[in-house]
């Protein structure tokens, strides 16, 4: 079924959830809740845009039954942390690549799909500030270097004054046609891997009507390790490129310490989000959020 023009605001999203429909359904679940939330304030009530957003309910209820025994899926604290260590791999390997003046689709691709994946953390609720200010870069980044290449300049590498509109999306409904064929690797277990041979799904992400719900399946991500530092004015937040043996400077437990339900709710979102980051091996992750964990229990202060 084709995507009605009055919808075309979603189609990144869904063509997103195609491209993790095998490589992480729990990705694709949300890229799909996104978009059918945000088509149902654009327009669910012409005929062909219910029909469409009917049709992708059921796609949403079906995965929900076939992922039931999933975390990420039953409990939303477990994956939105699932979603966010996800979204800022991806970025951190987009900038780590645009700091070596490595300037190439898989790049382009990364930081573009992280913003779209930051988009989708609405659905648990308001975004964060650090989230905020990746999402902005990421996608500004993206169209900065994506309108450098198909110009045939070189990109500036590394952290550059924005422009006003810094979250401006150039690429409307273009998408990455302007950079040709998309060969990338995919993002599996927590790490990127390189595929030693093209996959028969590698194919341009043009324009063109979607088939049914979503479009025609994309590669990923290359590899690479995450950058070390921080860019001007864009806040990484703590833990999400720490080093593993990041020491903990806590102070001892007190007596007295009153803590509120919320506080315990706190606690136990950052033990959650320790927990998703160890499904992908990221210690250094798991091991600061135990720290903000551990923090506030001792001391009722984040």
């Amino acid at each position: 079924m084709a995507l009605p023009p009055q919808l075309k605001a979603i189609q990144h999203y869904l063509r997103t959830a195609q491209e993790h429909e095998k490589r992480d359904p729990v990705v694709a679940y949300y890229c799909r809740l996104y978009a059918m939330q945000t088509g149902m304030k654009l327009d669910s009530k012409t005929p062909e845009c219910r029909k469409f957003l009917v049709k992708l309910m059921d796609q949403l209820e079906t995965m929900k039954k076939d992922l039931s025994d999933n975390e990420s899926i039953t409990q939303e604290v477990v994956g939105n942390a699932h979603l966010e260590n996800y979204a800022l791999k991806m970025f951190l390997y987009a900038d780590n690549e645009d700091r070596a003046g490595q300037f190439h689709k898989n790049m382009v691709k990364s930081f573009y799909t992280s913003s779209l994946l930051l988009d989708v953390i609405s659905v648990f609720g308001e975004l964060s500030e650090e989230n905020i200010q990746h999402r902005k870069y990421a996608r500004w980044k993206a169209t900065y270097i994506h309108n450098c290449l198909k110009n045939g300049e070189t990109p500036q590498p590394g952290p550059i004054a924005m422009d006003e509109d810094g979250e401006a999306d150039d690429f409307g409904g273009e998408g990455f046609s302007g950079l040709g064929p998309f060969h990338g690797a995919s993002f599996r277990g927590g790490s990127f891997r390189d595929p030693s041979v093209q996959s028969h799904e590698d194919q341009s992400l043009g324009p063109g009507p979607a088939p049914g719900i979503g479009f025609t399946p994309g590669p990923g991500l290359g590899p690479s390790a995450p950058p070390t530092t921080n860019y001007n004015n864009i806040h990484i937040p703590p833990g999400a490129h720490a080093p593993a043996n990041t020491p903990a400077e806590l102070p001892p437990p007190t007596g007295g310490v009153h803590l509120t339900p919320e506080d315990f709710t706190k606690a136990q979102k950052y033990c959650k989000y320790a927990g998703s980051a160890m499904q992908y091996e990221d210690v250094g992750t798991a091991i600061q959020n135990l720290q903000k964990a551990l923090k506030l229990l001792t001391t009722g202060k984040e």
